[in-house]
């Protein structure tokens, strides 16, 4: 299996990475994103492109793959909904589109969140525009299509947030994980559980099409 990983720098995307260099029935992981991870791996090669919102220039380059994970995303902390639904939706569909059309027989996975709202008319913006992209997302012409909507990650393997207060509070409360984990087993999932959970409804797809943290949480 041939994978196509966006975000591999952020703490989801490092830890779906892992999981990929780790499985046997991958053999090839192509990251895609505005800096390299500067990691080294046989299975691995790394496409750096700065507009993540034009593929045309590396069009030759997006052919051939059976999964895109994508695990690019932002806060919408102090953001407007024009700033979040263009760095939320026209980014992830510029890429969307464009895969869907070079890679039909694909399977893409979105990293989305708890509380998304697919009826897009709900209070919270942040979940409006959110299930707004979910919609867009499963309308496109893939093999099929998967929305993970992930509560609390807990970041594992030495994966770390490149956001300064999340990791923070990821080593504040790291001591208490295990146990919160055991207390809410269908709410807190793992980075390890995350890439995990994608590669395996890459290869045999799953019930939903959205999956919440407890559906999430059934891959160890």
């Amino acid at each position: 299996m041939k994978v196509l990983l966006f975000g591999a720098t952020g703490m989801v995307g490092q830890g779906v990475l892992r999981e990929c260099l780790l499985d046997t029935d991958v053999t090839e992981v192509v990251t895609l994103g505005r800096t390299a991870t500067g990691m080294r791996h046989a299975k691995l090669r790394e496409i750096v492109h700065r507009d993540l919102f034009d593929y045309a220039p590396i069009e030759g380059e997006l052919s051939g793959f059976d999964a895109c994970f994508f695990c690019l995303g932002v806060s919408s902390f102090r953001m407007s909904e024009a700033d979040y639904t263009r760095l939320t939706y026209d980014l992830t569909m510029a890429a969307a589109r464009t895969l869907a059309r070079l890679n039909p027989a694909m399977t893409f996975v979105y990293v989305t969140g708890a509380g998304s709202d697919s009826t897009e008319h709900g209070r919270s913006m942040w979940a409006r525009v959110k299930g707004r992209t979910e919609n867009a997302l499963l309308r496109l012409p893939f093999k099929a299509a998967f929305m993970f909507r992930p509560g609390a990650i807990v970041p594992m393997h030495g994966v770390r947030s490149k956001t300064a207060l999340y990791q923070t509070m990821y080593s504040l409360t790291r001591p208490v994980l295990p146990v919160l984990q055991r207390v809410f087993p269908n709410a807190i999932v793992t980075t390890e559980q995350v890439g995990r959970a994608m590669l395996a409804v890459a290869k045999r797809g799953a019930p939903a099409a959205i999956l919440e943290s407890r559906d999430i949480a059934r891959y160890r």
